[in-house]
């Protein structure tokens, strides 16, 4: 097929290329100028593991190009796929200003029927709303729009998008079903389902899924929390838990809060939906608490370790990014502690495999940056473990012991081992666990 679509984020980018990957003819289109200057030159503006070699290999091909002209991304298009962003309010609500305004800009240069598809994640009655827009100008029988959410986990986005669990699509459209399946059929031919279903249950299901997989890290949070208290270790109890078949493995594991592009928004944005329909959802406020304290969990050790007294302390910090195999830092865990220490007086030197730059645009020179994650640990007084970057998991205990201060780790991510931490001579801190002292 001939595939249009319209923003070149980390959705749209990551959608056009896996579809340009099975065969289609994709352009990408986007009003950044100098971000589609560098698609051309071959430049991926964001760290995706996988997407460089699909993105190269197609558009060296020719099956995958990028314009800032929407008349001309759109004019050979069968479908056109909607990858906007859609920020939270201030009141929580999801911005829907830019897909209503690319809706309407159709509106005025379709000539022929095209499948408008809402591939961003929006609130229940989006799809309604671009309808109504587009048909104030458009005969109803050259455009459908479908609801079809992406569930890409940032980190291993390709692959969920080549090899998707499920493929949601919602419409009402008999010939815009058609259409769909075409083009999803190439992705599920082991046998994962294409699940069709009306609009607004489409819109539905993306808020449902995210805002159920944050209410599990919450919770498991709030049990670590209580282990801690009541001297229960979190990871027997996430064992105990997880091998239950009714519960599962996943999401089980305790940190320092969830963070990224989804969780906060759609927790978010799901609360003020039910808002609207006048409906008190306690358990996401609830959430949404707990996330927030959680936040600040780690600085909260840190300080009491110090007597509440971190003026002057260089804390090391390994790992920026919300998650790992990521770049991205949106609603990252690792900045909500960093502001509380810099605000104590603490001073933060920071490694991150991916995630630096971004950070740096925040901080500047407030937050010291090093080429590596032992470069972070001279003459620091104590390590923050925010990230679980693969490269900390098996580290050199005799190079950490010597570089720091003092021997103290802050994990809040729980990867080492208890016994080992008391063997290797470390005060560790964790998360839902004993503290192991010196």
């Amino acid at each position: 097929m001939n595939i249009a679509v319209v923003g070149t984020g980390y959705v749209g980018l990551v959608t056009g290329t896996c579809f340009a990957e099975t065969g289609n003819h994709v352009i990408c289109v986007d009003i950044n100028e100098k971000k589609i200057a560098r698609l051309h030159n071959g430049e991926i503006p964001i760290f995706e593991p996988g997407l460089d070699l699909l993105f190269e290999r197609n558009t060296r091909q020719g099956r995958l190009k990028f314009t800032i002209d929407l008349a001309e991304g759109i004019k050979n298009a069968e479908v056109i796929f909607l990858a906007l962003p859609t920020p939270p309010g201030e009141d929580g609500s999801a911005d829907l200003s830019y897909i209503l305004g690319v809706a309407e800009q159709l509106s005025g240069i379709i000539t022929d029927y095209k499948v408008i598809i809402d591939k961003s994640t929006v609130p229940v009655g989006t799809a309604e709303k671009v309808h109504a827009i587009m048909a104030k100008k458009l005969d109803e029988s050259l455009f459908d729009v479908v609801s079809n959410p992406e569930f890409l986990r940032e980190g291993v986005a390709v692959e969920d998008f080549m090899k998707p669990d499920r493929v949601v699509i919602g419409t009402s459209s008999d010939r815009a079903q058609r259409v769909m399946r075409e083009l999803y059929e190439p992705f599920v031919r082991q046998g994962n389902p294409i699940i069709f279903m009306d609009e607004r249950s489409a819109e539905m299901t993306k808020y449902a899924a995210n805002s159920y997989l944050a209410t599990r890290i919450s919770f498991m949070n709030e049990i670590a929390n209580l282990c801690e208290l009541a001297g229960a270790n979190v990871d027997m109890v996430r064992m105990g838990m997880g091998s239950d078949s009714r519960i599962g493995k996943r999401f089980l594991f305790p940190g320092v809060g969830y963070g990224g592009s989804c969780f906060p928004k759609d927790v978010q944005a799901l609360a003020k939906t039910a808002g609207e329909f006048a409906y008190d959802f306690k358990i996401l406020k609830s959430v949404m608490n707990v996330n927030d304290r959680q936040r600040y969990v780690l600085a909260k050790k840190i300080k009491a370790f110090f007597n509440n007294d971190v003026k002057g302390k260089t804390i090391a910090m390994w790992g920026l990014a919300f998650k790992p195999n990521t770049d991205d830092i949106r609603e990252a865990p690792a900045l909500y502690i960093i502001d509380e220490l810099l605000e104590a007086g603490a001073m933060v030197r920071a490694f991150d495999p991916e995630a630096m730059e971004n950070v740096k645009a925040i901080y500047g020179d407030r937050v010291q940056f090093t080429s590596d994650q032992y470069e972070a640990l001279i003459g620091a007084d104590v390590l923050a473990i925010v990230t679980e970057w693969n490269i900390f998991r098996t580290p050199s205990f005799k190079v950490m012991r010597q570089l720091l201060k003092t021997p103290a780790i802050f994990d809040g991510r729980n990867l080492y081992d208890l016994d080992r931490m008391a063997d290797e001579g470390f005060y560790y801190e964790s998360i839902g666990r004993e503290v192991i002292k010196v």
